[in-house]
């Protein structure tokens, strides 16, 4: 009687590091949104493709994969800043009329969210000295763009 052999194939799927996308998306939409703030352009209008796809879409994605990749710290900071840029994104936009007329809106609450993203963006910093130096000078360097 012959035996039959039976072969296993394990197949593993392994991805890149997507931070440094992210950190690009990050500092690249900051940079951009500050050309504005610092009156070197004007309005929000061309700003918001860049806030939408490097500063929310990438950095979210990033923060997907570094989920699957345990990486807890990478994928919290790139997850928060993501949903931060559509929110600012999404301001823009319905400041400019895009959505219709919104009603009244109080221009403070977008002061609110900016001083609870400073907060946690330097526990963030101060945390990422503790785990990568260039990615705590990244983000002091666009903390000094935004804010």
């Amino acid at each position: 009687m012959q035996e039959k052999k039976t072969f296993v194939t394990e197949t593993k799927i392994s991805m890149s590091d997507p931070t440094a996308l992210g950190v690009f998306g990050l500092s690249m939409v900051t940079f951009v949104a500050a050309s504005q703030k610092m009156g070197w352009t004007e309005g929000t209008a061309f700003i918001i493709p860049w806030a939408v796809f490097l500063g929310a879409i990438a950095q979210i994605w990033g923060s997907l994969v570094d989920f699957r990749k345990n990486n807890y710290f990478g994928s919290i900071v790139l997850g928060a800043y993501g949903l931060f840029w559509l929110g600012v994104a999404s301001h823009w936009a319905m400041s400019l009329g895009w959505f219709g007329d919104v009603g009244v809106a109080d221009p403070r609450q977008i002061g609110f969210a900016f001083m609870g993203y400073f907060i946690f963006s330097v526990f963030i910093t101060v945390a990422a000295l503790e785990t990568n130096k260039a990615f705590a000078a990244i983000l002091a360097l666009c903390k000094q763009l935004v804010f």
